[in-house]
């Protein structure tokens, strides 16, 4: 049995400009399970199925807006038999991370939208947003050029971050968003449990490590990460478990093993309490929806 879903590698030219828009219909043969250096906004104008980012598998329908960030891998995959052919499924922004890294450094106002660009590191939703005005938003850079389309695109950005309703979707990227001495010591400490999450990590440990009492590093670390320390690990953990179970053939057993549990039951259980399903299922349903020549549509649920 070959590799299960391995993202294709999308290349985008860099004369096609620091912003890109583009839009298509369905069926499309650009839809597919793939990930590319760029930013993407990507708003569903039609049409409803599942939607895949990174580790996460979920449902969309018209209205879904999602910013997923440099190389992770994303798909939105429409229902067959329920829908008909469409002209316009998706309305789509690419941006490039170095042109928004220069912009900040030359513009400190700027800086403002990081948070909401390091969010998008682990898919971010923006729950409730308006459809017509996202479609608005985004047809301003579609139907602009020059400095016109940096203007429309800067305030496509500005309306995001002031979302105050945003979903994380995947645990595939992890980040901190404080900054400080003591956010530092914890951002060093997240690093090593991505590093490391094989081995047996504990609590008491990366308090020594960084320096704290465990009830100290406990509260800093869940301030800023929003998550328990023991809570993270795990999620970690499962992330990284999806990914074997989305890109190899391994076994459920050895994928276990591999990230750190140290039985079965136990690896199952997390697993099932994180993403809602058995580590078989996610892999069934990753393998039914994400290879080649299944891509681009599913049947619909209890067909």
């Amino acid at each position: 049995m070959s590799i299960a879903a391995v993202p294709q590698f999308e290349v985008v030219p860099p004369e096609l400009g620091s912003i890109r828009y583009l839009e298509h219909g369905w069926p499309c043969d650009l839809i597919r399970w793939h990930a590319h250096d760029e930013y993407e906004l990507h708003l569903m104008v039609a049409t409803t199925g599942k939607v895949f980012v990174g580790d996460y598998i979920g449902r969309f329908q018209p209205g879904q807006f999602v910013l997923t960030g440099p190389r992770l891998p994303h798909n939105w995959v429409t229902e067959t038999g329920a829908h008909e052919a469409v002209s316009l499924r998706d309305m789509v922004i690419q941006f490039r991370d170095e042109s928004l890294k220069q912009l900040a450094e030359a513009f400190p106002e700027f800086k403002n939208v990081l948070p909401t660009l390091e969010l998008a590191k682990s898919g971010v939703e923006f729950v409730g947003f308006d459809q017509s005005e996202a479609q608005a938003l985004l047809a301003s850079v579609r139907d602009t050029h020059g400095i016109a389309r940096v203007l429309a695109f800067l305030r496509v950005l500005q309306k995001l971050h002031e979302w105050p309703k945003k979903r994380a979707l995947s645990s595939a990227k992890i980040h901190s968003t404080l900054t400080g001495v003591v956010e530092s010591r914890i951002n060093d400490a997240v690093d090593y449990v991505v590093e490391n999450f094989a081995h047996e990590i504990s609590l008491e440990r990366m308090a020594a490590m960084s320096d704290m009492s465990a009830s100290a590093f406990s509260r800093h670390f869940q301030k800023s990460t929003g998550n328990k320390f023991v809570d993270f690990v795990n999620q970690v953990r499962i992330g990284k478990a999806c990914v074997l179970l989305t890109e190899t053939n391994d076994q459920v057993s050895s994928i276990c093993y591999a990230v750190g549990f140290n039985n079965i039951a136990n690896f199952n259980r997390h697993f099932a309490k994180i993403k809602g399903v058995t580590p078989s299922e996610f892999r069934r349903v990753v393998r039914a929806n994400l290879s080649p020549g299944t891509a681009g549509h599913i049947a619909p649920e209890g067909s």
